[in-house]
Formats: structure tokens, sequence, C-alpha cells
């Protein structure tokens, strides 16, 4: 990010921060200090004020000889500009005496809106993924070609485009095999989520993995469940990414059937986007693509039949590109600095009054 774009950022951040700002909020952690700053800032200008009017000044030594000027000489309509500087340094006082108290909040709730989705990715970890799949660019770290690596690291490239992206998305990870595990809830910290895709693909935790079928559908169940806990299911913004080898023809999940569990995704409006990632298998060549691709196709999602690495790449960036959105969350913080707005106000104030003095002629001559 180049350092125009980073000052707009923090300009837009302290803009959207002087906007939520309530001074009745304010709590300081340096009161007295600055009390004691402005009560010695007043005391020194009123005993520079009386050191120079105990002075004496002699006539012709301490004064400026000028002219008579006509009465019929209009003013100047810019000699008030000479008293700018001045004024604003003035108004600059208040807000420095403000940042130097270090006020913070204690704590703030607000709504706050962001680009980006709540996605549920999944992964798919059954010993059906130790099938290969040829994919030199993605799959560089393992030196196996296995489905389950080519995923992990799609999955990998999946979140670096989002991060990369100006998006703020919350993601959680689920694993699934015959059953499905949360790894991670979701959080918008994307060095998390890479962290824990990157440690389950290890191949020493995916030889370790204890279920050996594929059952999509524990994990889209677990996904459901998971958007529920968090109370996502009632707000917009919801998808769910699998990346599966396809090798489920599943029906029944504990008592559910596949129907049942895609409706809680229908109902709650959360589309599922499923990358059936099968070396050599164009869409339709496995026998469980009829079930899946209508009952992916019902929540308003896709289904993707990755048979090779750029197919696999493509289905990645299509999702990319259709996961664009908002989402709005309740943010909370506790003793929330807020001394910045302040400071920087004092700052602005100052600069623009040196500025004025320095070149503006008309804050340099006699009013």
């Amino acid at each position: 990010m180049s350092v125009i774009a980073r000052l707009g950022a923090l300009m837009g951040e302290l803009a959207s921060t002087w906007a939520d700002l309530r001074f009745s909020d304010l709590q300081f952690w340096h009161r007295s200090e600055a009390r004691l700053g402005m009560v010695g800032l007043l005391a020194l200008t009123v005993l520079l004020l009386m050191a120079r009017s105990a002075i004496s000044r002699r006539a012709g030594r301490h004064t400026v000889v000028l002219p008579a000027l006509l009465k019929t000489v209009p003013r100047s309509r810019l000699s008030i500009v000479v008293h700018a500087p001045l004024l604003l340094f003035l108004a600059g006082l208040p807000f420095f005496f403000l940042s130097l108290a270090d006020p913070f909040t204690a704590l703030v709730s607000r709504e706050a809106t962001f680009p980006g989705r709540r996605i549920g990715l999944m992964i798919d970890a059954s010993i059906s993924m130790r099938t290969p799949f040829t994919a030199a660019t993605l799959n560089k770290r393992n030196l196996t070609e296995a489905t389950f690596f080519t995923t992990v690291a799609a999955a990998e490239r999946f979140v670096q485009l989002r991060r990369a992206s100006r998006y703020r998305d919350l993601i959680a990870l689920v694993e699934f095999g015959n059953q499905a595990y949360v790894v991670t809830p979701f959080t918008n910290d994307y060095d998390n989520i890479l962290l824990s895709i990157s440690l389950i693909g290890d191949p020493v935790e995916f030889s370790r993995f204890p279920d050996q079928g594929t059952v999509i559908a524990a994990g889209i169940d677990e996904s459901v469940e998971l958007f529920r806990a968090f109370d996502f299911l009632d707000a917009a913004g919801n998808i769910m990414v699998i990346f599966t080898d396809g090798e489920d023809t599943n029906a029944m999940v504990q008592n559910k059937s596949l129907d049942t569990i895609l409706q809680g995704a229908i109902d709650a409006k959360v589309p599922v986007y499923l990358v059936r990632t099968n070396y050599a298998h164009e869409e339709g060549q496995l026998i469980p693509d009829a079930m899946w691709i209508p009952a992916v196709q019902k929540t308003g999602g896709k289904f993707y039949a990755a048979s090779d690495e750029k197919s696999l790449l493509a289905a990645i960036a299509d999702i990319d590109r259709v996961s664009a959105g908002v989402i709005q969350v309740k943010q909370y913080t506790s003793q929330q600095p807020r001394y910045a707005v302040f400071a920087l106000a004092a700052a602005a104030l100052w600069t623009a009054a040196a500025l004025l003095k320095l070149a503006a002629p008309a804050a340099q001559r006699f009013p």
C-alpha cells in the first residue's frame, strides 16, 4: 500500500473516530498534568505581559514612525488576516491540552459496516484426499501431490486474495471427514486463519486425522451451527466455501437427510460454493456429482468441477469475485485511546498558523 493510500486510510479512520466521539464519554488518564500545564502557560503569559509593561520604553527606540494616512483612504479588507496566525494558534491550544490529558473511552459499543463476508471455509481431510492432484503452482511446499495438500494450498490462496483486497471478512475454518471439527471460529484475523490452514496442512497432522470417510453434509451442518452460535443466521453476507474431492454419496447424516441439512442453509440464505477437486474428472464424470450439483444450486451457490490446476485457480478467482458484499458487526472496545484526534487537530491548526505567517504577505503587514 502506498504512502498516500495509508495516509488516506488514517485520515478516514480519524474522521470516523471524530464523528463517533462523545465528549461526555471521555475519561482522562492525566487530567491533573493537563490542568497544571494550562495554569502554567497562563501564569507565564501574565508574567511576560507584566514584565513587558514594566520595561521603560524610550521614544524613538521602541516605536516605528509611519507617515500620516488620510482618512479617505479605505481600510484594507485583508488587514484582519494579520491576526489569523495568532487566532489559529490560540484555537489549537484547547486541542493540545485535551490530548495532553490523554483521553480515552472506557467501553465503546458501535455498529460498524465493512466490505466483506462471513465465510465458513471447509476442507475435506478424508482418506480419499490422498489421491494425486498435480498443481505445480499451488502445491509448492509439499513433495507429495495428494489432493488434500492441493486443496489446502487453494484455501490459502483464497484467503490471501481476500486479505490483499479491501475486504475485512469474518472467516471460520472447519475440517471434516466422517465428522466435522471447528478448527478456528469466526475471526477477522487473516493471519490466524492462514496459520490454522498451514497447521492442518502439515503432513504429520494429516496422517493423524481420525476420520476416513467423506461426509460433506457433516461439514455443512457444522458450519450452519457455527453461524447459529455466533448469531449470524439472521444477518446478510454469509457464504460457505467447501474444498473436497466430492467422493460422497451420503444422503443421511445423523438421522438428518441432506435436504434437511441444506434447508438450514437455504432458510438462512447462506449460499454454498463447492469446489470439487478431483483430478482429470470433468463435471458429471463422478457419480456423486448428480447429487451435489442440484443440492448446491438450491442454496444459491455454485458447483465447481476442478479437474486440474487451471480450473481450480479459476474457481478460486470466481468465488472471490462473487463474494463481494458488506457485513455489519457490533464492535466492543475497552479503554480506547482518543488523544490522536485532538493532537492532530492541534498540529493542523498550528501548522496552518506557521504557514500563514511565513507564506502569506498579508499576515505580515500592519492592520
